[in-house]
C-alpha cells in the first residue's frame, strides 16, 4: 500500500522558491528546522526549536546559519539562557531517603541496587540523596538514570583507563545537562547515547588531521568538531581549512580555523571542488620576473624617442666618415 502524503489536518504550505533553496542547501537539519518554523508560523523562539527537536546548542546554531544564508532566517539572534527547574533542588534528608526506600511500589529502591551495581561500591547517605535529586528534583525515569551512569562510567574510563568509575557529582552534573537537552525518555537517552559516541570516534579523526594525537579532545575542542560534524565537512575540507589557518595564523586556532568553516557553510561550500571555485584564496600580486626588465616610467617613451635618434645620428656620421674616406 502507497503511503499517503497528505494525511488528514492543517496543511503547512511552503514557497516553492523556499523548498528550492532548502534543497540547494543540501541541509537536513536546516529542512527540518525551517519545517519546524513553518508549523510554528515564526512565532517559536529559537530555545523551544532546540527543545522541540532535541538538538544541542551546536546543532542549533549550524541549522540556522545554513537558513540565514540561504535568506530564510534573520541573523543568527540572541539565545536566552534556560530557565532553571527551580533555584535550587530541595535538601532532601535521611527521612526522605528512608521513607522513599521504604516505599513497596517506588522503582527507586531497585534503582539504587542497579546504581550500586554499576557503579561497583555501596551508595553513601550523600550518594543517595544526590541519587534521590535526579529521580524526584529532575524527574528522570529509572530507566533513563540506568543509561544515564552507564554513559558516565564509559566516559570515565574512556578517558583515565579501566576501572576508574565517576563520583555521583559527576553524574549529577551530567543529569542536569541531559534534562535541560531534553533527554528525558529511554528512547531520546539511547539516540544521544549513540550520538555521543559517534561524535567520539570523529573527534579522534578529526584531532589526528590536526595533528593532534595521544590525547581525547578536550571540551572546547570537542563543541567545535560536533558544530563542524552537523556542518557536513569531510576530513579533505577540514584539513584545507587548517591550512590556511597555520598559514595565517602560524599555529593552529580554533576560533579562526571554526570562522573559516562557519563562512563556507553559510556560503553553501561543502567540498573541495565548491571551495575551490566559491571561496578561492585571494592571489598574492606578483612582482616582476627575475630578469624582466624594469618597467617603464612616465618619461619612457620619451626616452625611447631620444635613443632612437641618438642611433639614427650616429649610423648618419659612420656613413658620412666612410664616404669621406673613399674620396680620398
Amino acid at each position: 500500500m502507497a503511503a499517503n502524503l497528505f494525511l488528514p489536518g492543517g496543511v503547512v504550505a511552503m514557497p516553492a522558491e523556499a523548498a528550492d533553496r532548502l534543497i540547494a542547501s543540501g541541509s537536513g537539519d536546516a529542512a527540518l528546522l525551517y519545517l519546524y518554523l513553518l508549523r510554528k508560523n515564526g512565532a517559536a523562539s529559537l530555545e523551544e526549536a532546540g527543545n522541540a527537536l532535541r538538538w544541542d546548542g551546536g546543532r542549533l546554531t549550524a541549522a540556522w546559519d545554513v537558513l540565514s544564508g540561504k535568506g530564510l532566517a534573520p541573523a543568527m539572534p540572541q539565545v536566552a539562557p534556560p530557565q532553571p527547574l527551580q533555584e535550587e533542588p530541595p535538601e532532601y534528608t535521611a527521612e526522605d531517603i528512608a521513607r522513599e526506600l521504604d516505599d513497596q511500589n517506588s522503582p527507586f529502591p531497585a534503582l539504587v541496587g542497579e546504581v550500586q551495581r554499576r557503579l561497583g561500591k555501596i551508595l553513601s547517605t550523600a550518594d543517595l540523596k544526590t541519587l534521590y535529586t535526579l529521580y524526584d528534583f529532575l524527574a528522570l525515569p529509572a530507566e533513563v538514570i540506568c543509561l544515564l551512569v552507564s554513559w558516565c562510567v564509559e566516559e570515565m574510563e574512556r578517558k583515565y583507563g579501566s576501572g576508574r568509575k565517576p563520583r555521583m557529582s559527576q553524574i549529577r552534573k551530567e543529569a542536569f545537562v541531559w534534562r535541560r537537552l531534553g533527554v528525558d525518555t529511554a528512547e531520546a537517552a539511547d539516540s544521544y547515547i549513540k550520538r555521543q559516541g559517534s561524535l567520539r570516534t570523529r573527534e579522534g579523526q578529526v584531532l589526528a588531521l590536526l595533528g593532534i594525537t595521544g590525547r581525547p579532545a578536550v571540551d572546547g575542542e570537542r563543541k567545535y568538531i560536533a558544530a563542524w560534524t552537523d556542518m557536513g565537512f569531510g576530513d579533505e575540507v577540514i584539513r584545507m581549512a587548517y591550512e590556511r589557518t597555520v598559514l595565517k595564523k602560524q599555529a593552529m586556532s580554533w576560533p579562526y580555523m571554526n570562522s573559516i568553516l562557519r563562512s563556507w557553510h553559510q556560503k553553501g561550500l561543502h567540498t573541495p571542488a565548491e571551495i575551490e571555485t566559491g571561496d578561492a584564496a585571494p592571489m598574492r600580486p606578483q612582482g616582476p620576473a627575475p630578469n624582466a626588465p624594469a618597467p617603464a616610467g612616465p618619461g619612457a617613451d620619451r626616452d625611447a624617442g631620444h635613443m632612437t635618434g641618438d642611433i639614427q645620428w650616429m649610423k648618419d656620421f659612420l656613413a658620412r666618415q666612410k664616404s669621406e674616406q673613399g674620396g680620398n
